[in-house]
């Protein structure tokens, strides 16, 4: 038997909830052979979905996901006029 875990992770960002999703949902299009089954989408707020049948692979995956969604929120305030 092999279980499957998951998270899911929904968030807003204000103004700019669009434009991190832009970035993000398109690295996510680039690794379509990644182990780890990660959907992202889009309706007033982002939600994320990732599940995996490995505990390490779903952590790794949700930091990288949670630190580029970071990253994206900081470029776009840190150019805010």
């Amino acid at each position: 038997m092999t279980l499957n875990f998951s998270a899911e992770i929904e968030f807003s960002a204000g103004q700019t909830t669009k434009a991190i999703f832009d970035s993000v949902s398109t690295d996510n299009k680039f690794y379509p052979e990644n182990p780890v089954k990660t959907k992202i989408k889009y309706n007033k707020n982002i939600l994320i979905q990732i599940e995996s049948k490995q505990i390490p692979q779903l952590r790794a995956n949700l930091n990288s996901t949670l630190r580029l969604i970071q990253a994206s929120y900081d470029t776009i305030n840190s150019v805010k006029i």
